[in-house]
């Protein structure tokens, strides 16, 4: 146990909290940083159910944003969710000491880089979570219902250390782990799916996957769609495969009717990664010089959107 790592979790929602019960679970020292339910999991812990079992814990210390840690930790792992508002260097900055690695545990196309300008010296792991996984109606108290693997490498590339030692940590801890050599090749493969149908989702009020699947034109759109966010991926040098559009849309339409994390938000007024998973392959896109008219559209139009949100039009 002395030789264990210490983990810390910055964003220890859902997500946060199921990964930092898989590090608990290896046998890490485990922390987190909290900016709701902090006297619920400070009194109790998380309460996590899950097909792994009872993965309940608490935390070795709780923090709020502003407060000193105890310890610099080994790893600090980062969950929170990427919007425009959110300064994740500045969330990060009091927790990382000058060997602590930076793990990203979060969704979206070309995140890194406003961590890594940050924190040069340190290293960066970039991480895909394929799990589901959320909160209940109870403060601290999370269910897990399946899946759970990562897949991760070092940014911009490569293979590190400190990689094969997060993959032993989190496969110690009862999840399967996916090393990449091309972790931007990953997140790509993952976009090809989620660029188009998270936000579509919340054009379509919420629709889960057979209602947008099923609608006459639902499916054309949808793959023509996956198509712009694909050329998009091979003007940045990482093609996808020819057949892997054909591939998302047979396995979703394996899948019985699913709501995607981005409609759950948008049907509970939460913020969402809007620019993360869809402006910035937009913005990839015009630097690039690819034509992604279906894409352009409806980031525009969610622009309209959160602007009548905001009462600013």
């Amino acid at each position: 146990m002395a030789d264990m790592p210490h983990v810390l979790v910055v964003g220890a929602g859902a997500i946060g909290s199921f990964y930092g019960a898989i590090a608990k679970r290896a046998g890490c020292a485990v922390s987190v940083v909290l900016r709701s339910e902090y006297d619920v999991v400070r009194e109790r812990g998380f309460a996590i159910s899950s097909p792994l079992g009872d993965l309940s814990y608490r935390p070795d210390h709780v923090y709020r944003d502003g407060d000193t840690p105890v310890a610099t930790p080994d790893y600090v792992i980062c969950c929170v969710k990427v919007l425009p508002g959110i300064d994740r260097a500045a969330l990060l900055a009091p927790w990382v000491g000058p060997d602590t690695g930076i793990v990203l545990i979060e969704n979206g196309i070309d995140i890194e880089p406003a961590v890594a300008d940050a924190f040069p010296d340190n290293p960066l792991i970039s991480c895909l979570a394929f799990i589901a996984v959320s909160r209940t109606d109870e403060p601290a108290v999370i269910e897990h219902k399946a899946f759970g693997r990562l897949t991760m490498g070092a940014w911009p590339a490569g293979v590190t250390d400190d990689c094969r030692a997060l993959e032993a940590l989190f496969t110690d801890g009862g999840i399967n782990v996916k090393l990449a050599d091309q972790v931007v090749g990953e997140r790509w493969a993952k976009s090809l799916w989620n660029t188009p149908f998270n936000p579509l989702s919340v054009l379509a009020d919420g629709a889960d996957t057979v209602t947008m699947l099923d609608t006459p034109g639902g499916e054309a759109l949808a793959r023509e769609m996956m198509a712009e966010v694909k050329a998009v991926a091979a003007a940045d040098g990482h093609p996808l495969p020819d057949d892997a559009i054909d591939k998302n849309i047979a396995g979703t339409r394996k899948m019985p009717a699913y709501r995607n994390s981005m409609a759950l938000d948008y049907l509970h007024g939460r913020p969402m990664e809007i620019q993360a998973i869809l402006g910035n392959v937009v913005a990839l896109a015009e630097r690039y010089g690819v034509a992604v008219p279906r894409l352009s559209t409806m980031a525009t139009v969610l622009a309209m959107r959160d602007r009548l949100a905001e009462g600013d039009a």
